[in-house]
């Protein structure tokens, strides 16, 4: 139902921009947004945003990414710029979707691998 892409490796200061395409029986999405998981921590959230545009960041990446969300084509977007080797993790995407026959379910993305050299 989700499909993340977009992780890889790059230099401390570098940028990648991840993208996360919902698909299936699909009437709205609620929440959409992205989590990671370093190895050996918790999974965190990074970013997310509602349908109606408002946003909530993580306080280690306010400034340097960004989410957006295209509503026509159930995608979620994270802009990460200045990246740094404790961005390093898995990212996982994450989305609220209320099907056509009215249930409310909780999906997550495969996880993509973002990998920050110093």
């Amino acid at each position: 139902q989700l499909q993340a892409s977009g992780g890889g490796l790059v230099q401390a200061g570098g940028s990648l921009r991840l993208s996360c395409a919902a698909s299936g029986s699909i009437f709205s999405i609620n929440h959409m947004g992205w989590y990671r998981q370093a190895p050996g921590k918790q999974r965190e959230l990074v970013a997310d945003q509602t349908s109606g545009g408002s946003t909530n960041y993580a306080d280690s990446v306010k400034g340097r990414f960004t989410i957006s969300r295209d509503n026509t084509k159930n995608t979620v977007y994270l802009q990460m710029n200045s990246l740094k080797p404790e961005d390093t993790a898995v990212y996982y995407c994450a989305a609220q979707i209320i099907t056509y026959s009215g249930y409310t379910v909780d999906y997550w993305g495969q996880g993509t691998q973002v990998t920050v050299s110093s």
